[in-house]
């Protein structure tokens, strides 16, 4: 006569094996690609669930975070390093592969981080991974080149009417910009009479400019 299946229990917490970090659903976490030479999968758990003997045989739920060339269309210039969108893909795993906690910030809080560390991500799309479309569809764009904003990128603001630019598309350096202690854009300085002088508004932290692509 076959033995009953062990019943499922369903946790509230799972300590990461090797380490004292405890988890709980909702948590974020890296997850060990069976490619050794390509970075951990970011997941976040829905749920966790013990079987077997004894309660050894741990499973985790998660909802996968995909990296821009996990996508179908790739990574584009404006996708931050840092960057990765919550997917519509489901999947049962089990916790040893869990490798540590790691942090999904939404974009507004990555920027006002005063150092970003290795566990650290943001998110600002969700992803129908069958359909490769974004949610939102359109996002804010800036500059003369109408990118979204990449937090990576250093950008000036004008002093008049508050709208970003990357150095390189203004025809200045990266250095010189730094250096800058007031900044017109071209259309803003002839109206004014103004030269640029120095930005204290040199930043990754930017505001979204009515416009959107």
């Amino acid at each position: 006569m076959a033995k009953p299946r062990a019943a499922k229990k369903t946790l509230d917490s799972y300590t990461i094996k090797g380490t004292n970090k405890v988890i709980k659903p909702n948590d974020c976490v890296l997850m060990r690609s069976p490619d050794t030479s390509r970075p951990p999968y970011v997941a976040k758990i829905e749920s966790i669930e013990a079987g077997g003997a004894r309660g050894s045989n741990v499973k985790v739920r998660v909802r996968w975070y995909y990296r821009p060339e996990e996508s179908i269309g790739g990574r584009r210039q404006f996708h931050g390093a840092k960057e990765v969108f919550l997917s519509d893909h489901y999947d049962i795993q089990s916790a040893d592969t869990i490798e540590d906690k790691c942090h999904v910030h939404s974009f507004r809080n990555y920027t006002k981080l005063d150092a970003v560390g290795a566990e650290d991500f943001f998110c600002r799309f969700e992803y129908k991974s069958a359909s490769g479309s974004f949610v939102p569809d359109r996002i804010a764009v800036f500059c003369k080149c109408e990118m979204p904003y990449n937090p990576d990128d250093l950008m000036i603001q004008c002093e008049e009417c508050s709208d970003w630019y990357h150095p390189v598309c203004i025809g200045m350096t990266i250095k010189d910009a730094k250096k800058l202690e007031h900044f017109f854009c071209e259309g803003c300085a002839p109206q004014n009479g103004k030269r640029n002088g120095n930005p204290n508004n040199t930043s990754g932290e930017t505001e979204e400019k009515k416009r959107s692509k």
